[in-house]
């Protein structure tokens, strides 16, 4: 099972605002996930990123692989180097 981590678009037409979630890569963007990592809202100024640290970095030692965006964001954070 190849698990990543990645975002989930919640929101309206044009008020996009993201969840980063841990899933399948087999199931669909907005599908069905593992769990919640965190929250990211690009419309803020500036963009408001809230990613649990903890939990992502035991995802990653399990195996999990981030996203681009997703490894964007987590270096942002600080949480990976």
């Amino acid at each position: 099972m190849a698990v990543k981590i990645r975002l989930r678009r919640m929101g309206a037409k044009k008020t996009p605002f993201y969840r980063v979630v841990v899933a399948d890569s087999r199931y669909p963007r907005n599908g069905r996930f593992i769990e919640e990592v965190g929250t990211y809202n690009p419309l803020t100024d500036p963009a408001e990123i809230k990613i649990d640290g903890e939990a992502v970095k035991k995802w990653i030692a399990n195996g999990a692989q981030p996203t681009d965006t997703v490894k964007a964001l987590l270096k942002k954070s600080n949480i990976i180097d």
